[in-house]
């Protein structure tokens, strides 16, 4: 009998969801920052065991839009609660659950299995995190309620063990050797603007994307080119800063950890391009790979 499933990862910024991800897959599929907002897509991540293909997938934090970027965001997080075999709600343990109660009582419909993950617990005590369970269990009734520490990896291998007896039966969904649904040009983009979230700061990093426009691999090295998109003349300045340095900073960063990921040495070429108001423009957006709301 072979078991696989959907476990979606859903749940308000900065609760650990990335974290987790990469926790649960034991890669690091997702970046992590203590920024909100790192995650813009719907990531997938697959676990193979003999007899079972778990398929997570880490979302977007969900907020209320500004602008069509995070409309787009929402609808990833929102897609995940419609295929969801299992849910994953995270929460932490200062996780203000009320600030998007209508995302809430579309949980409260899921017909797969829902688990809330009461995350970072090593930062309270037992009785504090009693009345979070207490709280969570009026919330969400239908729901299992398990304490953990993403990045501690505490009660990981219970989650782990509980969402194996939870999957239904069913052929793998991907080949068994897949680790994630994504192209390797996907990941380059996502650790170059990580390095741009943990090196920027005020609205330059939300106002960035990242597109490989060159991938080229050989027995010995992968050759990239990759152009960092912003909004704004003054953005590109700062990205690039003094005779380059800020832009220099980024690509070393950067290349050491594409190295690590794809285990080869890799020569890594960064240009820095005006694309005025982005994150509004559909067609813009859909270059970059995010799924927009059919409005009627």
């Amino acid at each position: 009998m072979h078991k696989a499933g959907f476990v979606n990862i859903v749940g308000n910024p900065n609760v650990g969801k990335s974290t987790l991800m990469n926790a649960l897959v034991g890669e690091r599929i997702s970046i992590i920052t203590s920024k909100a907002q790192t995650t813009r897509h719907r990531i997938m991540g697959i676990v193979n065991g003999e007899d079972f293909q778990i398929v997570y997938s880490d979302t977007p934090g969900v907020l209320k839009p500004n602008y069509k970027l995070q409309e787009s965001m929402r609808e990833f997080s929102e897609s995940a609660l419609q295929d969801a075999d299992i849910l994953l709600y995270v929460t932490d343990v200062v996780d203000y659950a009320e600030k998007n109660n209508d995302f809430l009582e579309n949980v409260k419909h899921v017909r797969g299995k829902i688990i809330v993950l009461i995350n970072k617990i090593d930062l309270i005590d037992e009785k504090k995190l009693v009345t979070l369970v207490d709280f969570w269990k009026e919330k969400l009734p239908q729901a299992e309620i398990l304490p953990i520490s993403a990045l501690e990896k505490f009660g990981i291998e219970q989650l782990l063990k509980k969402i194996v007896n939870l999957l239904p039966e069913s052929p793998p969904y991907f080949d068994k050797d897949a680790l994630t649904d994504k192209p390797e040009r996907f990941f380059v983009n996502e650790i170059i603007r990580e390095k741009i979230l943990l090196h920027y700061d005020k609205e330059v990093p939300y106002s960035v994307e990242v597109a490989v426009e060159e991938f080229k691999e050989d027995e010995k090295i992968i050759n990239i080119s990759a152009v960092i998109f912003c909004e704004r003349d003054s953005q590109k300045g700062i990205i690039i800063g003094k005779n380059g340095s800020a832009l220099k900073k980024v690509g070393s960063e950067a290349r050491k950890d594409i190295e690590a990921f794809f285990l080869k040495k890799v020569f890594l070429q960064l240009f820095v391009k005006v694309e005025k108001d982005w994150r509004n423009r559909e067609n813009k957006l859909r270059n970059f790979g995010y799924q927009l709301a059919h409005k009627d």
